[in-house]
């Protein structure tokens, strides 16, 4: 058998395998994790959150993205509001609604799962595909959204456990145009959450966030997690260009990064959500500690409404929404995945892309590359992608 229909942490989730990685997805949201990589060796790793509420009959949040939230998943809108007569609740149907099994099937190059939910707030449908590759430590899925006509913003919602120490993790990201802070108050304090970053306040660095405070007036949200306390929420939106754009989180203590592939043109930004216990209500509860990784076309997540009008980051020339059209059906590529690092890489200073391959390069020189087929964030519908590359053990590490 392909697949499997199992329950875990308390949702039920379908889960296919390879050699290297185990990967699950809950029928309710289409939410991804656990994802076990590098399930072959000694010291396996599984890099995404999932939420503490699991197990708990918490009935404020039934039927929402919260119900199941964990690891990544798919936004259509990204954010929620009422848009063009339709109430959407937070990040869309396909992040809340039950999705209907369509196929699994294992082949010589790999396993595949097929997923389908049909839209009750409007005429149109979205599938989902999630390919495993032999000998790769990769995730590759495809999100396509059928019958919509209009205007409408989405995104990835890749979730990572943080650990406890506190700026042990370093992000990077490809070249970007410029960052942005979100434009509303993320969090009240009369409903227990709390912010430290400036509202609406545009950056050139990650090193160099505006915060609240005259005192430090500038944060570092290049390593995480944070203060503790707080959750922020900030952008950044990147350069135009053709090539494959990437982000990375680099886990100094545990010896791993996670990186995420994207088409830039299709998915201009990525949002950040930097929550470290600072939602104090249900069902956070204080208890909270992830970083969202957000690829995405979107005016941050603000929803349809503030996306699809004239927005700072439009008025720059970067797109924040897609036009719909039942005559050609949008279809997102995404690439997520994990590479074993040598002793002493810390932070990425810039990736190479060859043929089926991926190297990240440190800041003091290291290298790690692993197998991926990167061309498959622009391959549309066709899986051909994957198809070409030869199976051999994913990860070839360079000790300098």
């Amino acid at each position: 058998m392909a697949f499997k229909f199992t329950t875990i942490a308390a949702q039920p989730s379908f889960a296919i395998t390879t050699d290297t990685v185990e990967l699950a997805i809950t029928q309710l949201g289409g939410h991804m994790a656990p994802v076990t990589f590098y399930r072959d060796t000694t010291s396996p790793i599984q890099p995404y959150y999932i939420s503490s509420w699991q197990g708990e009959d918490i009935k404020e949040i039934r039927g929402s993205a919260l119900e199941p939230l964990r690891g990544d998943f798919f936004c259509c809108p990204f954010g929620a509001g009422r848009y063009r007569g339709i109430n959407y609740p937070s990040h869309g149907e396909p992040a809340s609604a039950k999705w209907s099994f369509v196929e699994s099937k294992r082949e010589a190059w790999g396993v595949r799962l097929r997923m389908s939910l049909v839209s009750k707030l409007g005429s149109g449908e979205y599938h989902k595909h999630l390919f495993l590759r032999n000998g790769q430590n990769v995730v590759y899925s495809q999100n396509k959204i059928i019958g919509f006509s209009g205007p409408m913003n989405f995104s990835h919602h890749a979730t990572l456990a943080m650990p406890e120490e506190q700026r042990s993790v370093h992000i990077t990201t490809s070249p970007f145009a410029f960052g942005m802070t979100f434009p509303i108050a993320p969090g009240r304090a009369a409903a227990g959450e709390y912010y430290h970053l400036a509202i609406n306040q545009k950056f050139k660095r990650l090193t160099r966030v505006p915060t609240i405070f005259k005192d430090p007036p500038i944060a570092d949200c290049s390593s995480m997690p944070g203060p503790r306390g707080y959750r922020d929420l900030f952008a950044v939106f990147c350069k135009p260009g053709e090539g494959v754009a990437w982000t990375t989180a680099v886990f100094e203590n545990r010896g791993f990064l996670w990186f995420s592939l994207k088409d830039p043109r299709q998915m201009p930004e990525t949002q950040f959500w930097a929550d470290n216990r600072g939602r104090y209500g249900p069902p956070w509860n204080g208890r909270n500690n992830c970083l969202g990784i957000e690829d995405g076309c979107s005016y941050l997540a603000t929803g349809p409404a503030m996306s699809i009008r004239s927005n700072p980051v439009s008025r720059a020339g970067i797109p924040t929404f897609v036009r719909l059209s039942p005559k050609r059906p949008l279809v997102v590529n995404h690439i997520q995945g994990v590479v074993k690092v040598p002793p002493g890489f810390r932070r990425v200073k810039n990736v190479r892309f060859e043929p089926g391959r991926v190297t990240f390069v440190a800041v003091n020189g290291k290298r790690a590359t692993t197998l991926v087929q990167h061309e498959f964030v622009f391959a549309g519908e066709s899986d051909a992608a994957l198809e070409g590359l030869r199976t051999h053990h994913s990860i070839s590490i360079e000790r300098s």
